[in-house]
This record gives C-alpha cells, sequence and structure tokens, in this order.
C-alpha cells in the first residue's frame, strides 16, 4: 500500500502543474498587444477575431477554469484528464485515417490491396494504429464497447471493401462527424456534473468555517493541496523549459562564464510572474532545507533527526527571498536587470544558509569538545565543517567584492559573510580552549570569562552593525523615496536586531555583574580550612585547592559558583539566598544548618575563623550554651522540615567516618544531596548554566537588514 500512497501524492501534484502553467500563460499574455499584431497580419478579417471584448472574455474564464483544475479533487482530477486523453486518442485516430486517405488519394491505385505492396503497407500501418487507438480509449474509459471508439475504422473497412476512392473521402467525413457527435452527447450528459461539484464544494466549505473557522480552511487546504511542492514542481518545469529552449538554438560551446551568466538569466526569466515568483521561493526553501538536512546528517548521523529545529527547515531562507523580491520590485524590471539583482539576493539567501548551518554546527561543536568523546570522526566532522563555513563566507565576499565597488551598501550585503565567519573563528577558539582543559586534565583558569569575551566581541559588532543598518535605512527614508514596505522592514529590523539584541546583552552584563560581586563579598577558604573541609566541589565534582564559602557554609569553586549564579540566586545545596556583604542577611537563611565538616570542628577540634552565618549552627552541633543568636536558631530549626534534618545528621556521620578512613572519597549522602539539589555544572554540558548557552541568539542575522539596503 506504500507505493500506492506514493503514486496517489505524486498524481495529486502533477496533475496540477498545468493548471499553473495556465494562469502563467494567461498572466503574460497581453491581449492588447495580441489584437494589435492580429490587426497587422492577415487574420483581420477573420470573424473569430473581430471582437475584442469576447478575448477579455475567455481570458477571465481561462483564470477560472485554471482555478477549478487547482482546487478539484484529486478523484474528480483523474477522471477529467482520462476524459482528456480519450479525446487526444480520437483526434489521433482521426489524424491516422486523415493521412491513410490522403496516401490512397495521392497514389490513385483502386485495385485490390494484395497485389500493390505499397497500398497493403499503408493499409496495415493503419489498421495498427486504429487498433491500438481502440483499445486505449476503452481501457481509458474502462469499458467493454469498443465499437464506440471504432469510427476511424470505416475508411479502412471501405478500401478493403474497394469501394472507390472518392467514396472512401466521404467516408473519412463521415467517421469524423460521428466521432464529433459522440463527444457532443458525452459533454451534453455531464453538462450538470461542474454544477454539482460546486455545489457540494460549497456546502462542505461553508461547514468547514462554521465549525472550525477560515484558518483551519486554508491550513486544511494548504495541507490537501500540497502547495509548497507543487510550485517547487512548476518552477524546476518551467526552469527546464528555458535551459531546453536556450540550448536547442545554440551550436556552439559555451564558456563557464557564459554558464553562470545563463544560470542567472534562466532564473530572471522563470520569476516575471507571481506565479513564478513562488515558484522561486519553494524552490529555495527546499534547497536550503536539503542542505540544512545534510549537514545535520553530517554532524550527527541519523540522531540529527529525533529533534527538529522549525527554524532549519529553510523557511527563513524562501522568506527572505520574498520579502527581498516584493520590496525591490524584481518581477517589474528588465531581464537584464532582474539577473543582476537576482545574484545579489541569491548571495544574501546563501549567506543566511550559511548563518542557519553555523547555528546548528555551534552548539554541537561546543558539546563535543566539552565531552569526553574521543572519537576522531566525530571530531573531524565537526572541525571540518568549522572551517568551511570560516573558509567559504570570506571567499563569497571577496568575489562579490571582485565584481563590484566597494561602498557601505556592499558593506551591509557581505556584512552577513563577514560576521559568519568571525563567529566559526570563536566557536573555533572556544573549542580549542576545551581540547587543551582536556589534555591538560585540570580546569583553566578564568576559562568562563574568555569565552564570555569571545562570545560578547562578535556579538558586539553584529549590534554596531545592525545599528549602522539601522541608521542608514532611516535617513533614505526620511530624505529618500519613502515607501510602506521599507519603512515596515526597518521597524521589524529595528525591533528584533537592534531592542532585543541590546536588552539581552544588557541583562547577561548585569547578570554576571552581579555573580562577580556576589562571589567577591565571599570569603575565601584558607589551606587549613580546605584541610578540614576534605571534599570536593559539588558542582563539578573536582578537588578543591582554592574555594569560596557561602553564609550557609558550604564550600565551591569560585568559577563554579559563579557559574550557578548566572542562572539563580541559591545555594546549589541548600537552597539558600545567597547575598552580598553589602545586602541584609536575611535571619531565615542566616540560620541555615552548618556545614557537617564544621560540626565536625565545634565538636573535637577548635574551629577557625567561621564566616558570617556560621556560627549559630557550629553553636549548635556543641556543647556550648546557647546565646540568643542560637536560641534563634533554635527556633527557626524547628520549623524545617524533617527530611533537612535527616540529611544533616546523616552527612554528619559519615564525615565523621570519613575522617577517620585514610582513603578520600567523596560521601554519597553529600553525593545524593548534590544530585537532588543542583546539577552538574560541567562546561559544555546539557544543564550547564554557561554563557555558551545563556548568551545564544535567537533567529537569523541580517537578511532582513540587506533588504533596506536594496531597495535603495
Amino acid at each position: 500500500m506504500a507505493w500506492k500512497d506514493r503514486l496517489e501524492a505524486v498524481l495529486n501534484v502533477g496533475l496540477r502543474v498545468p493548471s499553473i502553467m495556465l494562469l502563467e500563460v494567461l498572466y503574460r499574455w497581453d491581449v492588447s498587444s495580441f489584437f494589435q499584431k492580429i490587426q497587422r497580419s492577415s487574420l483581420n478579417n477573420n470573424p473569430l477575431f473581430q471582437y475584442k471584448y469576447l478575448a477579455l472574455y475567455l481570458h477571465y474564464v481561462g483564470y477560472i477554469l485554471s482555478l477549478v483544475l487547482l482546487t478539484l479533487p484529486r478523484q474528480h482530477l483523474v477522471q477529467l484528464y482520462l476524459y482528456v486523453l480519450t479525446a487526444l486518442l480520437l483526434f489521433a485516430g482521426h489524424q491516422v485515417s486523415r493521412d491513410y486517405v490522403r496516401g490512397e488519394l495521392d497514389s490513385g491505385y483502386e485495385g485490390p490491396l494484395y497485389l500493390e505492396p505499397l497500398s497493403m503497407n499503408r493499409f496495415t500501418t493503419a489498421l495498427i494504429g486504429q487498433l491500438v487507438v481502440c483499445t486505449l480509449c476503452s481501457c481509458v474509459m474502462q469499458t467493454k464497447q469498443i465499437w464506440l471508439f471504432s469510427a476511424h475504422l470505416l475508411p479502412l473497412v471501405a478500401r478493403l471493401c474497394l469501394v472507390p476512392l472518392d467514396t472512401i473521402v466521404f467516408v473519412n467525413r463521415f467517421a469524423m462527424i460521428f466521432t464529433g457527435l459522440e463527444v457532443l452527447y458525452f459533454l451534453a450528459s455531464n453538462l450538470l456534473v461542474p454544477y454539482k461539484l460546486a455545489k457540494t464544494a460549497y456546502r462542505e466549505l461553508v461547514q468547514v468555517v462554521e465549525v472550525y473557522g477560515l484558518l483551519a480552511l486554508g491550513m486544511s487546504l494548504w495541507n490537501q493541496l500540497v502547495l509548497p511542492v507543487l510550485f517547487m514542481c512548476f518552477w524546476l518545469v518551467l526552469f527546464a523549459l528555458q535551459i531546453y529552449t536556450y540550448f536547442s538554438t545554440r551550436d556552439q560551446p559555451t564558456s563557464r562564464e557564459r554558464l553562470l551568466f545563463l544560470f542567472l538569466t534562466s532564473i530572471a526569466e522563470c520569476c516575471s510572474t507571481p506565479y513564478s515568483l513562488l515558484g522561486l521561493v519553494f524552490t529555495v526553501s527546499f534547497v536550503a532545507l536539503g542542505v540544512l538536512t545534510l549537514c545535520k546528517f553530517y554532524l550527527q548521523g541519523y540522531r540529527a533527526f529525533m529533534h527538529d529545529n522549525t527554524m532549519h527547515r529553510g523557511m527563513t531562507e524562501g522568506i527572505t527571498l520574498l520579502i527581498l523580491a516584493v520590496q525591490t520590485g524584481l518581477i517589474e524590471l528588465q531581464v537584464i536587470h532582474r539577473a543582476f539583482l537576482l545574484s545579489i539576493i541569491l548571495f544574501i539567501v546563501v549567506a543566511s544558509i550559511l548563518q542557519s548551518m553555523l547555528e546548528i554546527a555551534d552548539p554541537i561543536v561546543l558539546a563535543l569538545g566539552a565531552s569526553r568523546d574521543k572519537s576522531l570522526w566525530k571530531h573531524f566532522r565537526a572541525v571540518s565543517l568549522c572551517l568551511f563555513l570560516l573558509v567559504f563566507p570570506a571567499y563569497m565576499a571577496y568575489m562579490i567584492c571582485q565584481f563590484f565597488t566597494m561602498d557601505f551598501w556592499l558593506l551591509i550585503i557581505i556584512s552577513s559573510s563577514i560576521l559568519t565567519s568571525l563567529q566559526v573563528l570563536g566557536t573555533l577558539l572556544i573549542y580549542i580552549l576545551f581540547m587543551v582543559e582536556e589534555v591538560r586534565k585540570a580546569p583553566v583558569e578564568n576559562m568562563d570569562d574568555v569565552i564570555y569575551w569571545v562570545n560578547g566581541t562578535y556579538r558586539l559588532l553584529e549590534f554596531v552593525l545592525a545599528l549602522c543598518v539601522v541608521a542608514y535605512g532611516v535617513s533614505e527614508t526620511l530624505f529618500g523615496e519613502w515607501t510602506v514596505m521599507g519603512s515596515t522592514i526597518i521597524f521589524v529590523h529595528s525591533y528584533y536586531n537592534v531592542w532585543l539584541r541590546a536588552q539581552l546583552g544588557w541583562q547577561s552584563f548585569l547578570l554576571r555583574r552581579d555573580a562577580v560581586h556576589k562571589i567577591q563579598s565571599l570569603p575565601t577558604a584558607s589551606a587549613q580550612q580546605l584541610l578540614l573541609h576534605n571534599d570536593i566541589c559539588a558542582i563539578c565534582y573536582q578537588d578543591m585547592t582554592s574555594a569560596v564559602i557561602t553564609p550557609c557554609s558550604h564550600f565551591f569553586h569560585a568559577g563554579c559558583l559563579k557559574k550557578w549564579l548566572y542562572v539563580q540566586e541559591t545555594c546549589p545545596l541548600c537552597h539558600s539566598q545567597l547575598k552580598s556583604q553589602s545586602q541584609p542577611a536575611n535571619p531565615a537563611h542566616s540560620d541555615a544548618p552548618a556545614n557537617h565538616n564544621l560540626a565536625e570542628v565545634g565538636q573535637g577540634e577548635p574551629s577557625p575563623a567561621a564566616p558570617e552565618g556560621v556560627g549559630p549552627a557550629i553553636e549548635a552541633a556543641g556543647p556550648e550554651p546557647e546565646s540568643p543568636v542560637g536560641q534563634a536558631s533554635a527556633s527557626t530549626s524547628t520549623s524545617t522540615s524533617t527530611s533537612t534534618s535527616t540529611s544533616t545528621s546523616t552527612a554528619t556521620t559519615t564525615t565523621t567516618t570519613a575522617a577517620a578512613t585514610p582513603t578520600l572519597s567523596p560521601t554519597l549522602p553529600r553525593v545524593g544531596e548534590c544530585q537532588e539539589s543542583s546539577s552538574r555544572a560541567e562546561p559544555g554540558g546539557d544543564d550547564a548554566p554557561s554563557p555558551v548557552e545563556d548568551q545564544k541568539c535567537q533567529g537569523t542575522i541580517q537578511p532582513l537588514a540587506m533588504s533596506a539596503g536594496i531597495s535603495a
């Protein structure tokens, strides 16, 4: 059944392509110029060409017929094409019969056929052709009454009966008239079928609109007609016909430069109407989809299709082409000017495809660099794609600079390619840092700061360039030609590429600054405190040679805690609010249970100087008399949950056991608490609050902004 469904899908698209071709021809047909040519020709005296308004009415009837063919259900569309095929077969039978009669008249032989070899050959050929036509008509119409399609055999029967040649001509005309009467009878008997179909379709449309609304009706028609695939097939047929017409009229071989010009001019010829422009838009969308799908498959194999992104389906590139073509008035230009402008638009579309490829490759490359995957094939695929995205946009920018003089608008056009190369360079730099960290088997100091400044550099360049585009577009709108489309593009670009980008960058900067201030306000653990703590960082699971102490007496790496504070302002273990020294501490959080190592210090050994908020926990652990702060701590701890008390006591017991054991290993209660309260903040991990993912800009970069430059 799968092949049957595929065949129906192919028929659903292929049988509707002629309707769009008819719309294309009707749009290009100029009725006024057609009648001017008729008046200058010998057909001026023909009554059919005397009434111009009749031709106009036929022009509109052609539009209606095309729309009917486009929206007709598949079953009725197949049946209609079978009827048309039968009519063409009957016409072919008439042509075979007429050619046979003409051949007999030219020979002038009226004797028996078997005595003249040439007459016998003509008779045999015509008889076989007529039998094939009758059989095909019977099969197409699914009827056993083959005599209905056998009228064209009458001249052959008459010749076999030695009827005079003049009478055979009359018999041939009678056969043609009889076939025409059959066709007219069939049309008359099915005259009300279009009315019934239209009535049924109208009733169904009204029901769908009343129940689901116009939007549901539009989506249903979109899915049933498969408009993207339909318009793509229509444009490919149009483009193939254009190429065939060119090569069929050329005898000399074409050079490489001529082939490029031929390619651009053929595309320009195939986007001179709204229908062909839509076909080009959908074709570009499918080409972009194929390139992006190949990119994902090259990087991840079949796993790439488990999570599909709607922004990576080629729609962005198709919409970009449509907006640029509408804004610049592409279909209204001459062929040479259209080809010139189309080369620039296609350059922008290719730059957008490369940017989408980078959006696919960037997280995969960074995650691969941060992971411990040692597969050389995976690393080779990721690095090779990044090198391609680094070199090819730069090569595109170099080539377009060879054809045009460098100015401000050319810089805007090639800006997307330049920024793509810069982003790939930053991605490769971060990947190299991750690999160096993996080889060293130890964290690199200030790795997060390096990543932040690498990402921030090209984000700043994107913002400055977008701001220049807006400024120049506003100046052109105020002092040049004002258009609604241009103003709309400038407004959309200003909001998405300038305002939202500036807002995102400023929020990221403030969040990072607050995190740095909080880390700087926390006390640093001394060597004795680290020795007594004798544990790993609960975020990265690495040994601590240096650490900061939170107000709730938990030890973390400063860099790990800073990454955590990018996401939330609570302790990763106990979820207490982390306040800086300049902010007042919340008593409810300052009286939280203390770290179990400090509790052990309070029981047996002299305790080092503890940070603010640790004292109540130490007093609760030791036998010292309670102070007012301790009383407040006791009253607060009464309201805590049973699970917290159990976790604290278990942690104390486990730590005491670990202190007596010479081998250092992370305790199970601490690891379980980490798994419950926080996630491992390993660089490049899925849950890591790293700026690599935090500052990932959504959407595409420049294509909509460039459209403002092209309109000028």
